[in-house]
């Protein structure tokens, strides 16, 4: 109880209430900051891929002396502060020239990181033409046998669709889907290309589509990393029990997704069924007694 703070304002209570946990989490905030040597290449780099994760994402300006892969306190101390639980470090040395490091954090505490080497770059002013607008959701294709195979690159995979993913939503309308972002692997190099989507006249209602490359691009090639255990790793993958779906009794899918319900009735006696009573239907009479004369004789004969 020691270490729990109280608010004493409105404003520190609305602070602590956005930071604590909830079942569904806001967007993943990502903070891209540079190391205390960095080159031309990888500045512009940090700035072209801000422009792409913006509103997201926070900028730093300043240089910061630190080593993610040597000491990580303080990127643990700047996600604490901001609210971010992915970083983008830049930095450029003789030993590891034009190096980015993407990483994320779980609990305020590094929970992957994975060193790149920029070994060809083209920037978003490169490319002359139309731009997608700030806060476009990209659609990611990841490409390449490495990607589900080897298990560092399936790690690297998941932290850039978490990097890059953006918000959640529940529908998107088809002149949204504007932006891809695809990501190839091959003879140890990841291949970054950056995508607009044109929709052009097909003679049908589906649109045509082509794709104009506007930047960033960037072939890579993977150093370091560090990655989280497999138990850490399926700790921070847990979700909790009130997002769980509750499994319905009687209720299946095919492998159509076709949905299936099976329903449990009581027998039912249809001679006492009440039908729809019409005139050419009734009886007369000399049958009606005649039905009864029948009904008599079977039960005197049963006794």
């Amino acid at each position: 109880m020691d270490g729990v703070v109280k608010p004493k304002t409105r404003q520190s209570k609305r602070f602590l209430e956005s930071r604590a946990p909830k079942l569904t989490e806001n967007v993943k905030n990502a903070m891209i900051m540079k190391g205390g040597n960095t080159s031309q290449v990888v500045s512009q780099t940090l700035k072209n891929i801000y422009s792409l994760k913006k509103p997201t994402a926070l900028l730093y300006k300043k240089k910061n002396i630190t080593r993610p892969f040597e000491d990580s306190t303080s990127m643990e101390f700047f996600s604490k502060k901001t609210d971010c639980s992915l970083f983008l470090f830049g930095s450029h040395n003789k030993k590891r020239p034009n190096n980015l490091i993407f990483g994320r954090l779980f609990d305020f505490h590094v929970l992957d990181m994975i060193e790149l080497g920029i070994e060809k770059y083209m920037s978003l002013s490169d490319v002359k033409g139309k731009t997608c607008p700030e806060g476009t959701k990209p659609m990611l294709v990841f490409a390449g046998d490495s990607f589900n195979t080897d298990n560092e690159y399936k790690r690297l995979k998941s932290l850039l669709i978490d990097f890059f993913r953006g918000p959640t939503v529940s529908a998107v309308r088809l002149a949204g889907l504007e932006h891809v972002l695809h990501f190839t692997a091959l003879d140890g190099k990841i291949y970054m290309r950056s995508y607009r989507c044109l929709l052009k006249m097909s003679g049908c209602r589906t649109p045509r589509i082509e794709l104009e490359e506007i930047g960033p691009s960037l072939d890579l090639v993977l150093r370091r990393t560090h990655l989280a255990s497999d138990d850490l790793y399926k700790l921070a993958h847990k979700q909790p029990k009130a997002l769980k779906p509750k499994k319905k009794k009687n209720i299946s899918h095919d492998v159509f997704g076709t949905k299936f319900g099976r329903v449990h009735m009581q027998p039912q006696d249809l001679t006492k069924l009440q039908t729809r009573k019409m005139k050419g239907l009734r009886k007369r009479k000399g049958e009606a007694m005649a039905d009864e004369g029948k009904k008599a004789k079977i039960v005197n004969g049963q006794s």
